[in-house]
């Protein structure tokens, strides 16, 4: 899956999944976890609310929620917001554990 390959060289994922949704499938070891109703000011490089890798707004930023559903939206609101790099998995959580990438439970 190419979003595993672009997380290991550096890229930012993004967690939008509800605590739920992690403690019942698992978290993937690495990503950022973010809700979903404060995505736009946490990643905007210019919100005083950033986090610390919302460097600028060329940041790779990779979003999976639960499906690929909210976060297709949510990406297409970053790239709104001028996040050139923003995309995200399709088919979601569900479609990165189906490929047997890493998760921990």
């Amino acid at each position: 899956m190419q979003a595993a390959a672009e997380h290991a060289c550096g890229a930012l994922l993004v967690d939008t999944r509800t605590s739920e949704q992690r403690e019942r499938d698992g978290e993937i070891i690495g990503s950022v976890i973010v809700d979903r109703t404060v995505l736009e000011w946490r990643l905007d490089p210019t919100s005083a609310s950033r986090i610390p890798q919302a460097i600028d707004h060329d940041v790779r930023v990779i979003l999976i929620c639960n499906e690929g559903y909210s976060s297709s939206l949510a990406a297409a609101s970053l790239l709104d917001l001028g996040l050139t790099n923003a995309t995200d998995v399709v088919g979601g959580f569900q479609a990165w554990k189906a490929a047997g990438l890493p998760v921990k439970a």
